[in-house]
C-alpha cells in the first residue's frame, strides 16, 4: 500500500551566519493512511524540522518528501499543523476560528456554520461558540485550535508538541479526547514528542529519532491494545516497551544534559 507521506533520503541542512547545521540527514520514513505516528526524541534531533517539511514550510537540501506519491514543493493545505501555541485569533470568537479554513476555501456561510458546529462539538466546546481565546483556559484553546484545524478538512494533522503547555491532568484529558477525534474522522496524525508515556499512550508506531545529526534510529510497532489507560500503564508489557525505548533515546538525554553543564 502507497504511503499517504513519505521522506525519502532527505537532508536538511541550515546556514546561519555563514555557519552549516544540519538538522536532519538521510531520513526516510513512510506514513500509513489513517494511522498515528509519534517521532519522539529529544530537542536537537529533527523532529520539527520534518514536520516542517512535510506541512511545506521549508524544501529539503536533498531527497524528497511526498504526499500521495507527489513532492511537496510549497506550503501544502492538505496537511494541517497544530502548534504548541495556540495560534488562534484573538479578535475572534470560537466559531469565527474555527469557520476560518471554510470561509478561506470559500465555502457557503451555511457550510461553515455547519462545520464549525460539527467540530466544536467534537472537542466538546459546544455552548462556547462566542466566547474569544482570552475568556478561555489552556486546554480549551487547544481544543479549538484542533478544531480549527479539522473543520479545514486536511488529510493529514501534523501536531508539533501540542499538549506540552498543558498540565498534566489536562494533558491526560487532551490525549485521551485526540485518540476518540482521530478515531471518529480517520485523520492520519504526525505527532510530535519528547514523552515517552505520551508517545506509548497515542501512537500506532513511534519513530525514534536521535540528534547531532537529526536521524531516525528506530520505527517500533507498538503492540499494546488500545485503550492504553492509566490501567494499561502498569503492565509488563507497557513497562517492557517504555524500558525498550527509553534505551534507544537515553544517550541523547545524557549527552544533552552534558552539553548544557558545560556551557555553564
Amino acid at each position: 500500500m502507497q504511503a499517504i507521506l513519505a521522506a525519502e533520503h532527505v537532508t536538511k541542512i541550515y546556514a546561519v551566519h555563514a555557519k552549516e547545521t544540519t538538522a536532519v540527514r538521510d531520513v526516510s520514513l513512510d506514513i500509513r493512511e489513517g494511522e498515528f505516528v509519534c517521532l519522539l526524541g529529544t530537542s536537537g534531533c529533527g523532529k520539527s524540522t520534518m514536520l516542517n517539511l512535510f506541512a511545506g514550510f521549508t524544501q529539503p537540501t536533498n531527497g524528497r518528501v511526498l504526499l500521495r506519491g507527489q513532492p511537496i514543493t510549497k506550503i501544502e493545505p492538505r496537511c494541517g499543523m497544530v502548534f504548541q501555541s495556540y495560534a488562534l485569533f484573538p479578535w475572534k470568537t470560537v466559531r469565527q476560528n474555527v469557520e476560518f479554513g471554510p470561509k478561506m476555501q470559500g465555502l457557503p456561510a451555511a457550510r461553515q456554520r455547519e462545520l464549525a458546529d460539527r467540530y466544536i462539538a467534537m472537542v466538546k466546546l459546544s455552548g462556547f461558540e462566542n466566547h474569544y481565546p482570552a475568556e478561555l483556559s489552556g486546554g480549551m484553546q487547544q481544543r479549538v485550535t484542533l478544531a480549527r484545524s479539522l473543520a479545514a478538512d486536511p488529510e493529514v494533522l501534523l501536531m508539533d508538541e501540542p499538549f506540552a503547555a498543558l498540565d498534566a491532568m489536562t494533558r491526560q484529558v487532551m490525549q485521551e479526547e485526540l485518540l476518540a477525534i482521530q478515531e471518529a474522522s480517520g485523520k492520519t496524525v504526525v505527532f510530535i514528542t519528547h514523552n515517552i508515556d505520551e508517545a506509548i499512550l497515542l501512537s500506532d508506531r513511534i519513530v525514534v529519532m536521535a540528534a547531532n545529526p537529526g536521524r531516525v534510529t528506530a520505527v517500533i510497532e507498538n503492540p499494546l491494545n488500545r485503550p492504553r489507560d492509566l490501567v494499561a500503564q502498569a503492565t509488563p508489557a507497557y513497562a517492557a516497551l517504555k524500558s525498550r525505548i527509553w534505551d534507544l533515546v537515553v544517550g541523547d538525554v545524557r549527552g544533552a544534559l552534558a552539553g548544557r553543564a558545560g556551557r555553564a
